[in-house]
């Protein structure tokens, strides 16, 4: 599935890419819900919840932060799925004839990821902003938000893609993903950690998601990251070295079997 050049690997994957996102426009579904249920979830605490948790600040200001956290799980659990299809569907064996490299398969799925991403992100964000939050960051402290919500949805995604890689089906591979979903509430996203039980405030406090969410609440209400500026770096690039390592070994390996 190789061939040589630079300018080879380019067009490889840029081939991949651009079927990834076309697979994606036809597949608006997927996009929906990955916007729906965080607008959902959003409304729910907000409106419902809102009200009965005290976190010292307009509790909309809060919890933005973690929802946007919440949608990039949501987008890049679709990539588990996607890329479970093309393993399961003949689409390897028919790339395995052709002189593709096999890393330009899995950046296509995960490059679509960041796209959705950045579209269910921006929609969710305009929707915070007309039920009442009001973020105080300057240029700088935006970039910063975005810059690591990039690194983390790119991070997420390619663990994503092992998921999908080793799945034997796509309901398999959606169920793998589930704790993409689930981890965010182990968190501080949306209440504080201080208030949780004993015994879950190390798994809080210690898990990487955390240190992400309360370095993007510090970027964009203008609080101050306390230290967790560089943790969240740490756990973002962490991740993604060792998924981007995974998935590609994993990939290389069920490719030629």
């Amino acid at each position: 599935m190789t061939h040589d050049g630079f300018g080879a690997a380019v067009s490889d994957t840029a081939t991949m890419i651009d079927r990834s996102i076309r697979l994606t426009r036809r597949n608006v579904d997927t996009l929906f819900v990955s916007i729906l249920l965080p607008l959902l979830m959003m409304a729910l605490f907000v409106y419902v919840f809102g009200g009965a948790i005290s976190t010292g600040t307009e509790y909309i200001n809060y919890v933005v932060p973690g929802i946007l956290l919440l949608t990039t799980g949501y987008g890049a659990s679709n990539t588990a799925m996607a890329v479970a299809d093309d393993m399961t569907t003949g689409m390897i064996d028919r790339l395995r004839s052709l002189p593709i490299r096999s890393f330009a398969v899995l950046t296509g799925h995960v490059t679509a990821s960041v796209a959705r991403n950045a579209i269910s992100t921006a929609i969710v964000l305009l929707a915070s902003l007309a039920m009442g939050f009001r973020p105080n960051a300057g240029p700088l402290d935006w970039l910063g938000a975005i810059g690591l919500l990039v690194l983390y949805v790119v991070a997420l995604s390619w663990l994503a893609a092992a998921l999908g890689v080793i799945a034997k089906s796509v309901e398999s591979a959606s169920t793998l993903s589930f704790f993409m979903l689930f981890v965010p509430y182990l968190s501080s996203a949306f209440v504080q950690v201080e208030t949780m039980p004993a015994f879950l405030r190390p798994i809080s406090q210690h898990q990487p998601i955390t240190p992400v969410i309360e370095t993007v609440r510090g970027f964009l209400t203008g609080t101050g990251l306390n230290g967790t500026g560089w943790v969240a770096l740490a756990w973002c690039t962490g991740l993604f070295l060792f998924s981007f390592t995974l998935a590609t070994v994993l990939f290389r390996r069920r490719a030629r079997g």
